[in-house]
């Protein structure tokens, strides 16, 4: 069966003849992952995850992660942080991060792209700019995703995902950080859209031009409460669109 979802990589490009192709202020655009390039979870749900990983930890570990105020841990990525900072590097975050591997990826079989983002990615790619991911998700989860959907030579390999270290996942720089080495851009050309206020931190620290992403008013201001410029609550459809935005956080 054919995959809904699927984009031919190869077809005709709409925005091949953007003005803006060639005056995009950025030569690198990186993306987070969950948010801006698809709903991961929508299929899959995040607490319910949560929930397998939690029931699996052994019982004192369990009950010394499983809450935060009292309320039940229902983000995977917390629960492998709060392990990671009980047992840094242990066989046991290890494993963790292994399990969560495997349900993100389960995750990526049916997550749902985020309008407008394969034909932002598309247009990008066709315009010569670098693009990556940097992301918290495993990066094999990343890859089936853009396996699937017809993507992977848009991002040439550039996948900078979670590593076994948890203290490595954003707000620490570290995935930007290998991002911008191997795609062989600076800081000062590159721009991330990312969902998170982890993300804006990252890209903080490095002097990485921000752009948010919200589709909630919640999210949003709680984007533009930690600091961002601009914040979307659509992606751009084309490169113009994304030079406008760009252009706003240099004016800004």
């Amino acid at each position: 069966m054919t995959d809904p979802y699927a984009i031919d990589p190869y077809a005709t490009d709409p925005y091949a003849s953007d003005p803006y192709a060639t005056a995009l202020p950025v030569r690198c655009v990186l993306f987070d992952f969950d948010g801006p390039v698809c709903a991961l979870f929508r299929n899959h749900p995040a607490p319910e995850v949560a929930a397998r990983l939690l029931a699996a930890l052994p019982g004192e570990t369990a009950r010394a992660v499983g809450t935060v105020d009292g309320a039940p841990v229902t983000d995977p990525q917390a629960l492998l942080r709060a392990v990671g900072e009980l047992a840094p590097g242990s066989a046991r975050v290890a494993e963790l991060e292994a399990w969560l591997t495997e349900e993100e990826i389960r995750a990526a079989e049916s997550a749902v792209p985020t309008r407008n983002a394969a034909e932002l990615i598309r247009a990008l790619a066709g315009a010569g700019v670098a693009l990556a991911i940097t992301t918290n998700n495993s990066p094999k989860a990343v890859r089936r995703y853009l396996e699937r959907t017809g993507l992977t030579r848009c991002f040439d390999g550039h996948v900078y995902g979670r590593r076994l270290d948890p203290r490595l996942l954003k707000p620490h720089p570290d995935c930007l950080e290998r991002a911008l080495k191997w795609t062989g851009v600076t800081a000062a050309e590159a721009v991330m859209i990312g969902d998170a206020e982890a993300d804006l931190r990252a890209a903080e620290r490095l002097g990485v031009r921000f752009l948010g992403y919200a589709t909630r008013e919640t999210k949003s201001a709680v984007l533009y409460g930690a600091g961002a410029r601009v914040v979307m609550d659509e992606l751009p459809g084309g490169l113009a669109e994304l030079a406008g935005q760009v252009g706003q956080v240099d004016q800004l």
